[in-house]
């Protein structure tokens, strides 16, 4: 029988009742969508192909000697768990619609895709998003790309050595246009965290049985149908069996320095002393710096990072409405508009973005995120996040202005904060804090199966 994506049960895939075609679609799948891969060392080549014949036979070699299968990942992972053995690295594949074009593809071809946005390319959805005018982004994102190849491992050196041989191998028609190199950051307490110094990563929809499991969930369920994410690879050789997802990656600039001096003048517009100033970054984001969420507590927790929680009760005495993670995420509706992200930072730091040093002290650019989301669909996930909840100062209500960290626009409404936690106590109507992250270029790129790298 066909996979069902529209499944609410999380997937059992290893399971002995699995079905073949799940297990054909696992055995077909790039790593990396199902389940987030270790990535603490990332580099993400950008290419340019301008032979057909010689395109294709990189892709289809790099897929059959160098990229494993999602279910191969799923199996590391168990071993990993299991034995403390080590798995491999991680290689995942990208192609643009510029790209499916010079391979080969016929416009016929690319009406298969149902996505209108990937057919469009981002360059072409700049005012959608109100992403800055192409002109302005770095060459590498302004020039057409046809593939991105992404590697990853716990360790620099095997990712090191995977880039020289894949780069090695690129066929002289080629173009490496252009690169990046993502590391994890983590705290003391060893979280993942971004550069503004507060721990992310957390509220991704989770798609295996074996990681539901490990979440509480009596207050927000994590599990989410495949449909949020995989789709049929419409150029597979059995659409049905085969399946990819849509990529969005965006190179995202921040301003650590302004963001930090936000943090202290909205704490001492609000009159905030002592261990409470942490609560205007708090404001901002959603959650303290340790993770813990503002709607449950007035100050950090410590501890794991809690994740089972909703706003329902919050009605903005907490957590504003404008806090990033409520704007990205309401949890009492728009499951459906989810994305898997699976973004890593990028750039150097010579000070702990932890610690209590000043705003003087914090770097204005050349670090941030290299956002990456798998999605069903870019127009009603990625898009509809991004236009109708963070650049939409109406959502969630009147007033609630811009999401703070990644809206993007101009930021008229005026805004209220609580002055103090849990009480109906608002400050006056204020001008919405400045941005502080600046897109500086990206492309949207199908994943296709295995199935269909191999085949080429």
């Amino acid at each position: 029988m066909p996979v069902d994506l529209n499944n609410a049960r999380p997937l059992a895939w290893d399971s002995a009742t699995l079905d073949a075609d799940t297990r054909e679609m696992l055995n077909n799948l790039q790593p990396n969508i199902l389940r987030a891969h270790v990535r603490e060392h990332l580099s993400v080549l950008f290419v340019r192909f301008n032979d057909v014949a010689e395109g294709r036979r990189f892709l289809r070699d790099l897929a059959t000697t160098r990229m494993k299968s999602a279910r191969q990942h799923l199996e590391e992972v168990r071993d990993f768990n299991r034995g403390d053995r080590r798995g491999t690295p991680y290689v995942g594949m990208g192609i643009s619609k510029a790209g499916y074009r010079d391979l080969g593809h016929s416009v016929e071809d690319m009406r298969r895709f149902g996505d209108k946005v990937f057919r469009d390319g981002m360059k072409r959805r700049i005012a959608e998003v109100n992403d800055p005018a192409v002109d302005q982004w770095e060459n590498t994102y302004q020039r057409e790309i046809h593939a991105v190849i992404l590697i990853g491992d716990a360790d620099p050196e095997p990712v090191a050595e995977l880039r020289e041989e894949i780069i090695g191998k690129l066929p002289q028609s080629a173009r490496l246009l252009g690169e990046e190199t993502g590391q994890g950051m983590r705290n003391p307490d060893g979280n993942g965290i971004e550069h503004f110094g507060y721990v992310d990563g957390r509220s991704q929809p989770l798609f295996v049985k074996d990681e539901v499991d490990k979440e509480p969930h009596q207050h927000w369920n994590p599990a989410f149908p495949l449909s949020n994410i995989l789709v049929a690879d419409p150029l597979a050789p059995n659409p049905g069996r085969h399946f990819g997802s849509y990529f969005v990656f965006r190179k995202l600039e921040q301003n650590v320095r302004a963001f930090k001096e936000i943090e202290r003048d909205l704490a001492d517009g609000l009159g905030l002393t002592g261990a409470d100033r942490d609560r205007a970054g708090a404001m901002l984001i959603g959650r303290f710096k340790d993770g813990t969420p503002l709607t449950l507590k007035p100050k950090a927790a410590g501890g794991p990072v809690v994740n089972d929680f909703t706003f329902d009760a919050d009605t903005g005495s907490k957590c504003p409405f404008s806090g990033h993670i409520r704007k990205t995420n309401p949890r009492s509706f728009g499951r459906e508009v989810l994305m898997a992200r699976r973004g890593q930072t990028y750039g150097e730091r010579t000070d702990d973005p932890w610690d209590g040093s000043p705003p003087e002290a914090r770097p204005s650019g050349e670090v941030g995120l290299l956002f990456m989301a798998f999605n069903a669909s870019l127009l009603s996930q990625f898009e509809f996040t991004q236009q109708s909840w963070a650049d939409n100062p109406g959502f969630q209500n009147e007033g609630t202005g811009h999401d703070p960290v990644i809206g993007q626009g101009k930021r008229e409404v005026k805004v209220t904060f609580p002055k103090v936690w849990g009480k109906p106590e608002l400050s006056p109507p204020q001008h919405q804090v400045e941005q502080t992250i600046t897109m500086l270029g990206g492309e949207y790129f199908f994943m296709p199966s295995l199935a269909y790298l191999r085949n080429l």
